[in-house]
């Protein structure tokens, strides 16, 4: 309101700068009238001659000083009457000023301006987000919105992940619950919140992180992160049996490529369960498993063995594989050997840590693998 104040005030003073000086008659006009004067003033020196009031030499003096005054003041009307103009056309001017300068104006306004924009002050306009900026003034800013607007559902959706990446556990507890609470409750928001729980316990499966996880699976049987947890609950508790077999579940109607089966494999070694039939497939190319489908157990152990064996000689000499990495990290988890999978995992790391893009890479995948990221 206060912005559209000063806007009519401006234009009320620029209005008024072209008006006023068509108004100002005052020099033509008292031209005019000192005309009459001295002309009256003539023909009074007439009468008082003609009455014997003054002589003629007298009269014939005044005539001559009024009659220059009278040259003078119809000298000066002549150059002021331009001033006054004609009133039509100063009316079209007041015309114009009144009615055609708001009108251009607004036009202008409306066609370049934003007239539904609020008041936007320059401490606000300094908060917009930047993606340049680090995460953590992105996830201050989004934080801030919150405090402002604390049931937006989708902003605490958004923001709930980013906080479990960054270590905040609890933040991301109160923020899957937020998201839970007004954007709807999902298996997966569920599940979610069960895993930000386990991180806040230090990767415990607490009481309320199990609740959350059964949810899920009550909303949705198949959640694999609420199914993998489910079982590492049981392997917490010491039921080794119940998890191998909910894992086993797990990887017989899991999709073939789904990510998450070389951690529910590990998973499954660790516990003493038996991996099905061709699950370690993914840690081999295809066509040396198709190759050993009609081998004895015993071949088929020794070929993958001598596969693993080369995987691991040729990454010493070519370091840079990431995924060559992986591979044999998850293939020492498959066949049991955990001790190698850690060796590997650490001379990995040696092999990419001048290079930040691979290092992240295999971080994550390791990550993925059950291992420390």
């Amino acid at each position: 309101m206060t912005l559209w104040f000063v806007f009519a005030l401006m234009t009320v003073a620029a209005i008024f700068a072209v008006l006023w000086p068509l108004s100002r008659r005052g020099r033509a006009d008292s031209g005019g009238s000192e005309v009459v004067v001295y002309r009256d003033q003539l023909a009074e020196i007439d009468r008082d001659m003609a009455s014997g009031i003054i002589g003629a030499a007298e009269a014939d003096a005044a005539r001559i000083e009024i009659s220059r005054r009278l040259l003078a003041a119809a000298d000066q009307s002549g150059r002021d009457a331009p001033v006054t103009g004609s009133l039509t056309l100063r009316r079209a001017a007041a015309i114009v000023a009144l009615v055609g300068v708001p009108v251009i104006a607004s036009g202008f306004y409306l066609a370049l301006g934003s007239p539904r924009l609020g008041d936007f002050p320059l401490v606000e306009r300094s908060r917009v987000a930047d993606a340049n900026q680090p995460l953590a003034n992105l996830v201050a800013q989004v934080e801030a919105h919150l405090e402002k607007n604390p049931t937006d559902g989708r902003g605490w959706t958004v923001l709930a992940p980013v906080l479990s990446r960054l270590g905040r556990y609890d933040d991301a507890v109160r923020a899957y619950r937020n998201a839970i609470t007004y954007a709807g409750e999902t298996a997966d928001r569920r599940a979610d919140l069960g895993e930000a729980l386990l991180g806040s316990a230090g990767g415990v499966v607490t009481a309320d992180a199990k609740t959350e996880f059964e949810r899920a699976v009550a909303l949705n049987g198949d959640d694999a992160k609420a199914n993998y947890f489910l079982g590492l609950a049981a392997e917490q508790d010491g039921r080794k049996a119940d998890a191998a077999a909910l894992w086993q579940k797990m990887l017989a109607k899991g999709p073939s490529d789904a990510p998450w089966r070389p951690l529910v494999q590990a998973a499954l070694v660790r516990v003493g369960g038996t991996v099905p039939a061709g699950v370690s497939a993914p840690a081999l190319p295809d066509g040396a498993m198709a190759a050993a489908k009609d081998m004895s157990e015993a071949d088929r152990g020794t070929m993958i063995q001598g596969m693993v064996d080369r995987l691991a000689t040729r990454l010493k000499t070519n370091g840079d594989d990431v995924d060559g990495w992986l591979r044999l990290v998850r293939a020492y988890l498959v066949m049991g050997e955990r001790d190698k999978a850690i060796s590997a995992q650490a001379d990995a790391r040696q092999a990419v840590a001048n290079n930040a893009d691979r290092l992240r890479q295999l971080n994550e995948g390791l990550k993925n693998l059950g291992l420390d990221g």
